[in-house]
């Protein structure tokens, strides 16, 4: 499995550019898509899994899609509920690797949940940092 760091390396220059990559949480949540999407693969191979495999991607997918967004529209209130919607999406992620557990190495599992609860870490004080934000 690829770490962060060498993953980092793969990812294309136009993105690592916008000032979007700096926000240290989204990195993590699209080495953490990367990371589900081999993860799937695993999950569809069990009729089980087919089913979690995709609430999985769909929710993971939607920690960066949030972020991604909620940049676009600028700082305060607005920034700060897509901010609350990619938590909650980082949250309901952890619960779907969590319904994985059986069909997942443990090795893995104990990876990505130990990567969600960075990313949920990272999320909470920029939280709350948006909803102070007032624009002067």
């Amino acid at each position: 499995m690829m770490g962060f760091e060498e993953w980092v390396a793969q990812v294309p220059e136009s993105l690592k550019r916008d000032p979007l990559w700096r926000f240290r949480v989204y990195p993590k949540a699209l080495y953490l898509y990367d990371l589900a999407w081999q993860d799937c693969r695993h999950l569809m191979g069990d009729p089980r899994g087919r089913a979690v495999a995709h609430q999985l991607i769909r929710s993971v997918g939607s920690i960066c899609a949030n972020i991604e967004e909620g940049y676009g529209r600028g700082y305060g209130k607005e920034y700060s509920y897509f901010l609350r919607v990619s938590m909650g999406s980082a949250r309901e992620s952890r619960g779907w690797y969590y319904r994985a557990r059986r069909l997942l190495p443990s090795d893995v599992l104990r990876s990505r949940l130990a990567l969600l609860d960075e990313i949920i870490a990272m999320l909470a004080p920029n939280i709350q940092r948006q909803r102070g934000y007032r624009r002067r």
